[in-house]
């Protein structure tokens, strides 16, 4: 049962998470939003922020996601 404390400990961590990266995560979504037809790729560079924004914060907070 230590794993299953372990990752709801690791759960509630995720809004702090989240919420440190709103802004990257906005630039993200309006990417997203502005195209007409999204392809793989569209918005690389965005997610790729967006989600070295989440590892970072993770690693910060001492979690994993």
């Amino acid at each position: 049962m230590e794993a299953v404390t372990r990752a709801r400990k690791r759960f509630r961590q995720y809004p702090v998470i989240f919420a440190k990266c709103s802004k990257e995560a906005s630039v993200y979504a309006s990417c997203v939003l502005k195209q007409d037809n999204l392809k793989k790729n569209d918005c690389l560079a965005e997610f790729h922020g967006f989600k070295n924004c989440l590892r970072k914060t993770a690693v910060d907070l001492k979690t994993k996601i």
